[in-house]
């Protein structure tokens, strides 16, 4: 393998994951979003194809692809149509605890569904006044002869109403602090569960987003995932390797807007040239694919961290999160810019697309508490 150059393996995959998404995905992504509703046209299309779902081990019944592919496919989904790169996401958030924490049964158990595109998952873990400050939540579980009795509130919980499992966290121990935390798997048909109304969004409207209510919901002793009152370092360690998925769907979005606003100074002629032949034109161009491949490349290093399982995966799934948000921001502001008016209608998309990357600065952590994280990594004693 040459360093920093993939090998075409990768190349191949990107290609066949493109193919699908330009085809199918991309020409009713902005219907997905006007409707503002889940798609169950994309995700029959991402099921059908294989790109639901990327790395759930074979085992399992999963592609077994590595993380850096799983990468590649939530890049290439999200440059057509974010709001169906969720789909990814939402699935990648509730794998890897069973990944990381799940027993043998459990896997068995959910897995395969996960893999086959018969279940979708969520991963609720924010409250109201829960959100960066993780520790500070209240709903509770306790434990009743061989149940769990949950009650409380989720908020902002992706996937919530269409998703088939959800992987849930609690307070189990009230006095114990951050060590007072468990997680557990909830099934959408146990008792005790109801939704609340999809949120109104900026962007991502294609992604059903709902608060999930538990009102004496009953579940087997056996849905506890991992050790008791270890609920939180799951949930850090699920973090730093679904960050890098949210990296990647930054990079996708970026790179969509950059191919379109690419093409469209190529055809748009003022004062009698097309205006990819102004100076200025081409610097904010070359900056904003500088920006692009930057990201790219950071993900890709936090991607090969998280196969690895990597020391050093806190740090780098953190920073490529940051990065690859902060650039999609900018890159799809710039895009709206060259397209001018046009960029500001809903005609070329790009509008949407700004949208879109908006929320990979904030969810899965701000880029303010990934800072924190990378802070605290850089000065940690050696």
């Amino acid at each position: 393998m040459t360093p920093y150059l993939l090998p075409p393996l990768y190349a191949e995959f990107r290609a066949a994951a493109r193919e699908v998404a330009t085809r199918k995905l991309a020409p009713r992504a902005a219907e997905v979003d006007e409707r503002a509703e889940f798609s169950d046209e994309s995700y029959a299309t991402l099921v059908a194809a294989g790109l639901h779902a990327p790395g759930i081990p074979e085992e399992y019944g999963g592609d077994g692809v590595d993380a850096l592919s799983a990468a590649i496919a939530v890049e290439e989904v999200a440059r057509a149509c974010a709001s169906s790169s969720t789909i990814q996401t939402s699935n990648k958030l509730g794998v890897t605890p069973l990944l990381l924490a799940g027993t043998e049964r459990q896997r068995q158990r959910y897995l395969p569904e996960v893999a086959s595109g018969e279940a979708l998952m969520a991963y609720a873990i924010s409250e109201r006044e829960a959100g960066s400050d993780v520790a500070a939540m209240r709903c509770r579980a306790v434990a009743d002869g061989d149940s769990w009795v949950l009650d409380g509130v989720k908020t902002w919980i992706t996937s919530a109403g269409v998703a088939k499992y959800l992987i849930v966290f609690a307070v189990t121990d009230p006095d114990a602090g951050s060590r007072g935390i468990s997680a557990f798997v909830v099934h959408a048909d146990d008792g005790g569960i109801s939704y609340g109304e999809p949120e109104r969004k900026m962007g991502l409207k294609g992604s059903v987003t709902r608060e999930v209510y538990f009102e004496n919901c009953r579940i087997p002793a056996d849905r506890l995932l991992g050790e008791r009152g270890r609920g939180l370092s799951v949930a850090l360690g699920t973090l730093d390797h679904t960050r890098v998925s949210v990296g990647a769907q930054a990079v996708g979005i970026a790179q969509g807007a950059l191919d379109v606003a690419t093409a469209y100074v190529q055809e748009r002629k003022q004062f009698g040239q097309p205006i990819s032949s102004f100076q200025g034109v081409q610097f904010m161009l070359a900056d904003m694919a500088m920006k692009v491949e930057s990201a790219r490349q950071m993900v890709y290093a936090a991607a090969a961290r998280s196969t690895a399982k990597a020391p050093d995966l806190t740090y780098f799934g953190a920073a490529a999160k940051c990065l690859a948000s902060d650039a999609a921001m900018s890159v799809t502001t710039d895009a709206v810019q060259l397209l001018g008016g046009y960029g500001y209608t809903k005609d070329f998309g790009v509008e949407r697309m700004m949208r879109d990357a908006k929320i990979t600065q904030i969810y899965e952590g701000t880029n303010q508490i990934q800072r924190m994280v990378m802070a605290r990594q850089l000065l940690r004693t050696p």
